[in-house]
């Protein structure tokens, strides 16, 4: 067991790093709190993917089923420790957006790990 919670986990901190690097490269097309609907469509395509996504990626780490919302919860940890720091700190980790944007960075990383573990619980 120990090693799928380290896979988890290691999966989650590669995911976060790489969704942070196309954030801080093509950040700016996708972060447009002054466009509501556009935001509102990022939100929701977010989770969905993200409700797809995660399961798959608990089944991959070779979780058991039942087991799949912890999985899960270590998968999300990173980006829930590590985005904070990314918003408090918008300006320098992101240069080429927007600083206004750094709240809906902020409710986007919220939703994407909000469609993740509803996705495993909705398999659970």
């Amino acid at each position: 067991m120990f090693t799928i919670w380290v896979r988890s986990i290691f999966t989650g901190l590669v995911l976060w790093t790489a969704g942070t690097i196309v954030i801080r490269l093509a950040g700016k097309g996708l972060l447009q709190p002054e466009r509501a609907g556009r935001t509102l469509g990022l939100y929701l395509v977010s989770f969905l993917l993200m409700f797809l996504l995660a399961p798959r990626i608990c089944r991959r780490l070779g979780a058991p089923r039942e087991l799949w919302p912890q999985a899960a919860t270590l998968l999300i940890l990173p980006t829930l420790i590590l985005d904070p720091f990314s918003c408090a700190f918008f300006n320098t980790v992101f240069p080429n957006v927007d600083p206004g944007a750094a709240g809906t960075f902020g409710g986007w990383m919220l939703i994407c790990c909000g469609g993740g573990l509803a996705g495993v619980w909705r398999k659970a």
